[in-house]
C-alpha cells in the first residue's frame, strides 16, 4: 500500500447515510468506542484535553499545544479540517505524521476495521477512523498530552469517547444548525456534552443563553466548571460543582502577547491560559514561563494570517456570521482606513445571510470564487445576487478559480487597499497554495 492508497482507504468511510438504528447520533460513539477497543484502547492512560466550540477551537488547540510543548511535554495534536494534507490532522510536537507511518498505521488497522464492518453498529466514519489513528500514533509516540479538537458539536462527536483532564469550550455562535439546533441554547447544550462527571472544564464568557445552557450541563453532571472572564479576579471555589468565574491573567501574571494575529485571538489566548492553569492543577508541570513562550510562539495558518506586501493579503477561514464580524473588527484595527477587496467563497451549507450582513458594510470590492471541495457553492451568479440584496451598491466580480480571483483582487487593491480571502477554510487553503505557502500537499481528492 502506498500513501495515496492509504488516503483512499480513509476517505472510503466518508459518513454514509445511516439507516435504521445507525441513524441515532449516539451510535457514532458506539462505533468509535468499538474501533478504539479493536485498536487496543490507545486512549487509556493518556492525558487528554478535548476542545469544542463553534469558532476559535482550532486556534485554542494550537495555543494549548504550544504552551504544553514549551513546558517540555511531548504533545499530540488532532485537528480538522486540514488545509493542504491530511497528515496535518495528526501531529506530534507540531511535526506532521510521516507518509510511511501513516501507511503503516492504516495497514495495521485494516483487519480490525474489516471486522467492524460486519458488526450491527457498522464501520466507523472517516472522522472516527482518523481520530483512532491519531490516538494509536500518540500512544506509540508516548505523548505526555494529547490535544483533541472536536469535529462537530460535542456530545456525539468521536472525541467524546475519551476521558479528558480538562474539557474546553471556545466561542459559541450559529453554525451547523441542521445538526445542533437553531438556538444558541441548543447549540451550547450539544457543545457542553463533552463535560464529564466530576471533571474539569473551562470556557470564555458566552452569550447569556449559551452560558446558561453550559452551566446547566455542568451542574447536571457535577463538573467543576470555570469561566475565563476578563477582570473577574482570581479563583474562589466554594464547592466541587460550583461554576467559578476567574481571570486567568490574575493568576498567570506573565506577558499576554500571542503570535496569532486578530483581535479575536485575545479571547482564545485567555481561554488557553485558563486551560493551562487547570492542567497544572491536574498535575502537569506548566510554568508561567512556558505559558508566555507558548503564547508568543504559537502558529495556526489561515486564521487572520497576514502576508505582507503591496497590497497586503489577509487569509482567514471565517465561515459564519460571528466569525465574519470578528474578522471585520480585526481588519479595521490592523488596516484602519484602507479599502477591503474581498476574495469570497463559501460552502453551500453556511448561513450566507448572517455572513454577508457582517461583511457588506466593510467591503469595497467583492471578487467571488469557489474552492474545489464538494461542498463549495458553485453558483457564483446566485451568490452575487445574495450580495446585492445585502448591499445594492456593491461592486462584484466573478473569478471561479481562487488563484485568478486572488490575482484580480491584488490588481484592484493597488494604492490604498488590502486583500482579504475568506468565507471558507477550503478557499483559504487554495489561496495559500496559490501564494506558495503550502509546504506539503496531498493529491486532489473529490469524494
Amino acid at each position: 500500500m502506498n500513501y495515496q492508497q492509504a488516503l483512499d482507504y480513509v476517505y472510503s468511510f466518508m459518513d454514509p447515510a445511516r439507516a435504521g438504528p445507525q441513524a441515532n447520533p449516539h451510535m457514532n460513539l458506539v462505533r468509535t468506542q468499538a474501533l478504539l477497543v479493536a485498536l487496543g484502547n490507545p486512549q487509556q492512560g493518556m492525558n487528554c484535553v478535548v476542545v469544542a466550540g463553534t469558532k476559535g477551537k482550532g486556534s485554542t488547540c494550537a495555543l494549548i499545544e504550544s504552551i504544553a510543548r514549551h513546558a517540555g511535554l511531548r504533545v499530540g495534536l488532532w485537528s480538522s479540517p486540514h488545509l493542504h494534507t491530511y497528515r496535518e490532522r495528526i501531529q506530534v510536537d507540531r511535526r506532521l505524521i510521516g507518509e510511511g507511518d501513516f501507511v503503516r498505521l492504516i495497514e495495521r488497522v485494516r483487519p480490525a476495521v474489516a471486522a467492524l464492518i460486519q458488526a450491527p453498529h457498522g464501520p466507523p466514519s472517516t472522522f472516527a477512523l482518523g481520530m483512532g489513528l491519531a490516538l494509536r500514533y500518540f500512544a506509540e509516540q508516548q505523548v505526555d498530552l494529547a490535544v483533541l479538537e472536536v469535529g462537530l458539536g460535542g456530545r456525539y462527536d468521536s472525541a467524546n469517547v475519551v476521558q479528558p483532564l480538562v474539557s474546553v469550550i471556545s466561542s459559541i455562535s450559529y453554525d451547523h444548525m441542521e445538526f445542533l439546533g437553531d438556538t444558541l441554547s441548543q447549540i451550547a447544550a450539544e457543545k457542553a456534552g463533552i463535560l464529564k462527571p466530576g471533571g474539569l472544564g473551562v470556557t470564555i464568557e458566552q452569550p447569556e443563553e449559551a452560558q446558561v445552557a453550559i452551566e446547566s450541563e455542568a451542574r447536571a453532571v457535577g463538573a467543576r466548571w470555570f469561566v475565563a472572564a476578563e477582570g473577574a479576579g482570581v479563583r474562589t471555589e466554594a464547592g466541587a460543582a460550583t461554576v467559578v468565574h476567574f481571570d486567568p491573567y490574575a493568576e498567570y501574571r506573565g506577558p499576554h502577547t500571542t503570535a496569532l494575529a486578530g483581535s479575536f485571538q485575545r479571547e482564545n489566548a485567555r481561554l488557553a491560559v485558563g486551560a493551562a492553569l487547570l492542567l497544572r492543577d491536574a498535575g502537569l508541570t506548566i510554568s508561567d514561563a512556558a505559558i508566555a513562550q507558548g503564547l508568543a510562539q504559537a502558529t495556526w495558518p489561515a486564521r487572520f494570517e497576514v502576508i505582507d506586501g503591496s497590497p497586503p493579503i489577509v487569509i482567514d477561514g471565517a465561515h459564519n456570521g460571528d466569525s465574519c464580524r470578528r474578522l471585520v473588527e480585526s481588519l479595521a484595527q490592523r488596516f484602519p482606513g484602507q479599502r477591503i477587496v474581498l476574495v469570497f467563497g463559501s460552502s453551500r451549507d453556511k448561513d450566507l445571510e448572517r455572513m454577508l450582513a457582517e461583511l457588506a458594510p466593510a467591503v469595497s470590492i467583492w471578487v467571488l470564487t469557489h474552492s474545489g471541495h464538494p461542498r463549495a457553492m458553485l453558483d457564483l451568479p446566485a451568490l452575487e445576487q445574495c450580495i446585492l440584496q445585502a448591499d445594492p451598491q456593491a461592486y462584484v466580480q466573478i473569478e471561479p478559480l481562487v488563484a485568478d480571483a486572488l490575482t484580480q483582487a491584488c490588481e484592484l487593491a493597488t494604492l490604498d487597499g488590502v486583500v482579504c480571502v475568506t468565507g471558507s477554510l477550503f478557499v483559504a487553503a487554495a489561496a495559500r497554495e496559490a501564494l506558495g505557502l503550502a509546504e506539503e500537499r496531498d493529491p486532489p481528492f473529490l469524494p
